[in-house]
């Protein structure tokens, strides 16, 4: 038996009329929260499914017939009426609409481009909210919940491809997003750069017959993660940092937040990673910019690609690293358990702040001249002077303060865990290279809070390139106040 919108519309009113009598009638005094929110839930998504049959009905009842020409100029006719299944959020749909051909050329679903309907048999709505789980947990997890809430089974794989496809658009995402408002930036532009590694399946990897002393069973490749923000200048004292740095006690200023901080990270290597950097860094530049500052951690390469992506930048060490650094010369001076390694760790460290640097390395050579020479103790701060001597440029840390720049880099080091290793590194995960890259890039859009801009724009883009036309949508508001009579 077939059915028509004339014959939908009534049954759905006095399906409406039910789901009114089911809340306000006598099985509603005496249910609890729980039990009307689960039943209710399950049949307004049966009352959204039929509404959508009969959307889908009304279009295809309304379609014409007549012959078809096209915008350039090819004449279609009228061949038949033909079926395809489309899911849902509400469930499976069969959708029949007018096919048209032209005698040799290619025939077309006009209600297929006036709609907008993919591709594949699946809906936007639908892999939008699957891949939201995908890329923020585990594939089988997320679609696991997925299949609870509403009712619905999706394969993995159907999944995997859609991440890895909808990656392919982030980039063109990117370079047509337009700058902030120069109202919401603050004076300091900083950028951070890290890597973080990530555990690849074997053939991703230059597998050794025999692994040698050292080696990892679980091998990895470094994810380098990018961030750049504005922010305000926040001035401190070296011993306020010192305090902070020492848990002596809380800073007497709130810290500023960063306007707009944008994440990436990628396996591709250092040089594509900062020249992404770079590119996003010079649309956030201009005349409201005064101050430019680069963060990293000691990484010497890292470093060097930072100054050269980021001419007029000042690059930063990290303090944190710096302090590390000064831990590891106050364990091989006094050992782990002796009270005074921590305060000659602490006085060096406002040596450091104090931008007295210099004096902290020749302190550190004079005290490994006195020991033997070949002493662990004697290496080990010698080490640590050579690393500070390297990075003296970047250590000035009292002029750093006094300009209220950053001078951590806990936000790249926060965007390495949560963007990299929260996902990378689930139990038991190994990934392809291709894998990371699209569950990277897709968890960098969400965390920028792109995600429904970017998800419209790759809409537009398929649009285009499925149907040739430029895709104009109109947003859809509900009345206020459902009028049961308008159904």
């Amino acid at each position: 038996m077939t059915f028509n919108s004339s014959q939908m519309i009534p049954q759905l009113r006095d399906e409406f009329e039910r789901l009114l009598a089911f809340v306000v009638g006598p099985q509603a005094q005496t249910a609890t929260m729980d039990q009307m929110e689960r039943s209710l839930f399950r049949q307004v998504l049966h009352l959204g499914y039929q509404l959508l049959r009969l959307f889908v009905m009304k279009r295809a009842e309304s379609e014409s017939h007549a012959l078809l020409v096209k915008s350039d100029q090819t004449v279609l006719a009228y061949h038949s009426q033909k079926e395809r299944d489309y899911f849902s959020i509400f469930g499976k749909l069969r959708l029949e609409r007018a096919y048209f051909y032209a005698w040799g050329g290619r025939g077309c679903f006009p209600m297929d481009e006036a709609l907008s309907l993919p591709e594949h048999c699946y809906s936007d709505m639908l892999m939008e909210n699957a891949e939201l789980l995908g890329v923020e947990g585990a594939y089988d997890k997320g679609l696991q919940v997925l299949g609870r809430l509403l009712d619905l089974k999706l394969s993995e794989l159907a999944l995997e491809n859609r991440v890895a496809e909808d990656s392919q658009t982030v980039k063109a995402f990117y370079t047509q997003k337009a700058a902030f408002p120069i109202t919401e930036e603050g004076p300091i532009l900083v950028a951070q750069a890290d890597g973080k590694g990530v555990p690849l399946v074997g053939r991703e990897l230059e597998v050794k017959v025999r692994r040698g002393k050292g080696d990892k069973k679980t091998q990895k490749k470094e994810a380098i993660a990018t961030a750049v923000y504005t922010i305000e200048p926040y001035l401190r004292t070296p011993r306020e940092v010192l305090n902070a740095l020492f848990r002596r006690e809380e800073p007497a200023a709130k810290r500023p937040a960063p306007h707009h901080k944008q994440i990436f990270a990628s396996l591709r290597g250092k040089d594509p990673a900062l020249k992404r950097l770079a590119k996003w860094v010079l649309r956030r530049d201009g005349q409201h910019i005064s101050q430019h500052v680069a963060l990293t951690d000691g990484a010497e390469p890292l470093q060097r690609r930072m100054l050269a992506r980021l001419p007029g930048f000042q690059l930063v060490l990290d303090i944190i690293h710096a302090v590390e650094y000064l831990w590891k010369a106050g364990t091989a001076l006094y050992g782990e358990t002796d009270p005074y390694r921590a305060e000659w760790v602490e006085a060096q460290t406002l040596q450091l702040l104090s931008s007295q640097t210099p004096a902290v390395i020749q302190m550190l050579e004079n005290k490994a001249a006195s020991l033997a020479e070949n002493s662990q103790a004697a290496k080990t701060l010698r080490g640590v002077a050579s690393y500070f001597q390297r990075n003296l440029p970047y250590m000035d840390y009292a002029e750093y303060l006094r300009r209220g720049w950053p001078i951590g880099t806990g936000m790249i080091e926060g965007t390495c865990r949560h963007l990299v290793k929260d996902r990378m590194e689930l139990s038991g995960m190994r990934w392809t290279v291709a894998g990371v890259e699209a569950v990277l890039a897709l968890r960098a859009v969400n965390e920028n809070n792109d995600w429904e801009d970017f998800h419209a724009l790759r809409r537009a883009r398929r649009h285009r390139e499925l149907y040739g036309s430029t895709l104009k949508p109109t947003r859809l508001d509900l009345v206020e106040r459902f009028d049961t009579n308008q159904l």
